[in-house]
């Protein structure tokens, strides 16, 4: 019995985005030692997760986004919480979350990039 797998389901677990269900990264989001690494194969399906050398250059663009959204909101909660706190309070803030989310933006812009510029489809019939 095929089941269907979501795309907000299969992006928000790293997922293949050909069978949805392989890994994309070969190790956790703590392993720091292999943080921005992705497997050349899906483990499942088998599909070419590298569609081409220097293909997640492009993350950086989705991973520099990530970072403009997370200073804006850093800057929004402390002028309501703080009521226009000192300048300090606002830079460490802003380093702090951006270097405590790191590994989670460095990977979800690889996913978003890959699934918005690979090519590659969804096929629910793949094992």
């Amino acid at each position: 019995m095929n089941e269907q797998r979501s795309l907000t389901g299969a992006i928000l677990k790293a997922k293949c985005p050909k069978c949805r269900k392989g890994n994309l990264f070969p190790a956790s989001v703590f392993s720091f030692r292999k943080l921005s690494q992705i497997n050349q194969c899906c483990p499942n399906c088998g599909v070419e997760l590298v569609p081409e050398p220097d293909f997640y250059y492009g993350a950086m663009y989705i991973s520099y986004a990530l970072s403009v959204a997370l200073f804006i909101n850093v800057m929004i909660v402390l002028n309501y919480v703080f009521d226009d706190p000192d300048l300090m309070v606002y830079i460490v803030s802003v380093v702090f979350f951006n270097i405590a989310l790191l590994p989670i933006m460095l990977r979800y812009s690889k996913v978003l990039y890959l699934y918005g510029m690979g090519k590659i489809s969804y096929e629910p019939n793949l094992k």
